[in-house]
């Protein structure tokens, strides 16, 4: 009666073969783009705000100094605890750690070597004065401090 007839036709199966090759590709991006932290933090601090800052250059040449309150201390404890790389390091070893980590370093890493003080807003400065001379007694003098940056205040019409 009809003169057209029907046909079933069938979705076609979807081409996966090039699938593995493009979750290679991603997860190659992502290892290269992330950037990995080499020291787990064993100290809470929060950073002080400031609006004159600049990025470091040269990561590889940056030791960082973490200087805060222990992880599972109350938010009254006293306390305070230096961290360089994965160890609580009391005050009176920060020069000999700093002297271990240039034995580690190229000598070009040496000339360049820079110290990133990650202080908690609230550690008194005595702590970071005492820091501070330490690191003036194993001759690392290039000393920077990490700051997040202040948002403006917005102004009110």
């Amino acid at each position: 009666m009809s003169m057209f007839t029907r046909r079933q036709r069938e979705v076609p199966g979807l081409n996966t073969s090039s699938l593995p090759d493009l979750i290679f590709t991603v997860l190659f991006f992502f290892m290269i783009v992330t950037h990995m932290r080499k020291a787990t933090l064993k100290v809470r601090f929060q950073q002080p705000q400031g609006t004159e800052l600049t990025r470091l250059q040269r990561k590889s040449a940056v030791t960082y100094i973490y200087i805060g309150r222990p992880q599972g201390a109350p938010q009254s404890a006293p306390a305070t605890q230096i961290q360089i790389n994965d160890k609580i390091v009391p005050i009176e070893d920060v020069a000999d750690c700093m002297a271990a980590e240039k034995n580690r370093m190229s000598p070009e890493d040496v000339q360049r070597m820079t110290v990133s003080l990650k202080a908690d807003r609230d550690v008194p400065m005595g702590i970071v004065t005492d820091v501070k001379q330490a690191l003036r007694e194993a001759g690392t003098l290039r000393i920077s401090y990490s700051a997040d940056e202040k948002k403006p205040a917005s102004s009110l019409r």
